[in-house]
């Protein structure tokens, strides 16, 4: 997540935050479509009902176009509901949202996305949960990976969204030909990465593919998941939130220091922190490295600038084991994607056609055709092995049967986030890992209390 989407974001909400606390509360969607199912004065006609979304699945995409078709069918399903859609594309509709919540005007259903955006939502009273809809459903409830309505329970008991995808940030994609080249073992300990790492590096393969030019990359997939794995994820949300626990504590300066011993080890190839991701996909997959860690974007790339051929010796797993860690090696970074929120102020006859879209939306049929268009989702499914990758269908499956931790930019302030991507940067030129914890400290330490 890039710092300046982050900072937008964060503007945007305040001045929304304080519009909302003014504007009009009474029922009925954007559209000013009243509530239907205390209608009077008509006469007893039967009027259609009306209903809003907005959504970001404007693109080409496969999942895009699996999202779409499931709101098409909504409306075949439903001719009594007059759903006005608008498929805004990603790149401006956090903004446009912005606008109409600082309006309170927003759409009856509205794509959310989890951590502050949706908080955000929620604090300035402009969501209701739908907690009855879920436990209606207790089959698809239970089907939910773990963690899947954490970032949408703003409080005890009240679930404000079903996810429609899944954050996956921290996958150790392989080359299982480079392994078996060279008799090496896919690291399951701390030894056994640095054995590898000198092994590749002895016979000229770069170890690790890393494209951190956006300085977010090693942030977002390596030091989540080794931090995790030395603090364990109390520590981390203790520390966020400054609470018995700072960045500057030995636990966090050591997680840092293993990133130092990968980068002394010469893990990654030259020039790492000037190549972007892309670049190093496409250097991983053409095999000149032997593993990169990565998020499931990757798939989605590979999936489009790779062949079959090219993909089918990659395999993926999950970081080592960190030697007296506290927390579980069995675990990448991620968590809940975006799902579909509903207005406080839509009720009666909108409302009831607002959950059942969300359920159309978001129910086990929806859940399954989003992971077959290779995209992630939280949800147990089953999938068509014939309609995915093969790298798609490895890594589904694997995600399945890990844990999820946090992803640090998703609950760090966006100044210690900011701080902690620099330093990565810093410490892979020469950088003290002490130095960077400060940094990242300092910054939390503002942020929580200002």
């Amino acid at each position: 997540m890039s710092q300046a989407s982050r900072a937008g974001l964060a503007l945007a909400l305040a001045s929304m935050m304080l519009a909302a606390c003014s504007g009009n509360n009474e029922g009925g969607g954007a559209n000013g479509s009243a509530p239907t199912s205390d209608a009077s004065g008509n006469g007893g006609k039967q009027e259609k009902v009306k209903l809003t979304l907005w959504h970001n699945f404007a693109g080409d995409d496969l999942r895009a176009k699996t999202v779409r078709s499931f709101i098409d069918q909504f409306k075949q399903d439903n001719p009594d509901v007059e759903l006005d859609a608008q498929a805004i594309p990603p790149d401006g509709y956090r903004q446009r949202l912005a606008t109409v919540a600082a309006a309170n005007e927003m759409p009856d259903l509205s794509f959310v996305y989890a951590g502050s955006h949706s908080a955000e939502l929620y604090k300035a009273g402009l969501l209701q949960p739908i907690t009855g809809l879920i436990d209606a459903n207790p089959e698809w409830k239970g089907k939910f990976l773990s963690g899947a309505f954490d970032p949408y329970t703003f409080e005890p008991n009240q679930i404000y969204t079903a996810p429609l995808g899944m954050s996956a940030t921290s996958i150790l994609y392989y080359n299982t030909s480079l392994f078996e080249k060279y008799s090496v073992k896919v690291p399951t300990t701390w030894d056994e990465m640095l054995a590898a790492i000198k092994t590749f590096n002895d016979n000229g393969v770069t170890p690790i593919a890393l494209g951190n030019k956006a300085p977010w990359v090693a942030q977002s997939t390596i030091i989540g998941s080794l931090a995790d794995r030395v603090t364990g994820t109390e520590w981390f949300k203790n520390a966020a939130v400054q609470k018995d626990a700072k960045f500057t504590d030995p636990q966090f300066v050591e997680a840092l220091g293993y990133f130092k011993q990968l980068v002394d080890n010469k893990a990654f190839q030259e020039g790492a922190n000037s190549i972007d991701n892309t670049q190093a996909e496409q250097y991983f997959i053409q095999g000149n490295a032997a593993m990169m860690v990565s998020g499931a974007w990757t798939l989605t790339n590979l999936a489009a600038a790779a062949s079959e051929e090219q993909m089918k010796p990659i395999d993926v797993t999950v970081l080592p084991a960190i030697p007296g860690g506290k927390g579980d090696a069995n675990t990448i970074t991620g968590g809940a994607g975006g799902g579909l929120a509903l207005s406080s102020r839509t009720t009666g006859a909108a409302k009831e056609a607002a959950l059942k879209l969300i359920y159309a939306l978001s129910g086990p049929e929806a859940q399954k055709a989003i992971a077959e268009s290779n995209s992630m989702v939280m949800y147990d499914t089953e999938i068509d092995q014939s309609k995915v990758t093969s790298l798609y269908y490895k890594a589904f499956n694997l995600v399945k049967k890990t844990g999820i931790t946090p992803v640090y930019d998703a609950i760090l302030s966006a100044e210690s986030a900011e701080a902690l991507n620099n330093g990565l940067q810093e410490l892979m030129m020469g950088g003290k890992p002490e130095d960077v914890a400060q940094k990242v400290q300092d910054a939390q330490a503002r942020a929580v209390t200002p």
